[in-house]
């Protein structure tokens, strides 16, 4: 499925690494991202960023950017998001 959210265009993203190559080529960061945020927030501690699932992007600021780094960064904000900070 094709990623039409708005956060295709989230200037957070612009400093991600570019990853345009293996099972991540073309995920969008921004799913990934939220994906994280919501995993962390529950703090899972068994955790699978499940490549598959993510929708596709070649928009705007997700474009070419590494799902994995945006899940991580995800996955630390809903963490601190869980203690408040």
């Amino acid at each position: 499925m094709l990623c039409e959210k708005e956060h295709r265009y989230s200037q957070e993203f612009e400093n991600l690494p570019i990853d345009q190559g293996g099972d991540g080529r073309h995920k969008c960061a921004g799913c990934a991202y939220d994906r994280g945020f919501q995993d962390g927030l529950q703090r899972k501690e068994k955790i699978d960023i499940d490549l598959e699932s993510l929708d596709e992007s070649q928009a705007g600021t997700v474009r070419h950017k590494s799902p994995h780094a945006a899940y991580a960064q995800g996955y630390v904000d809903g963490v601190k998001s869980f203690y408040g900070r």
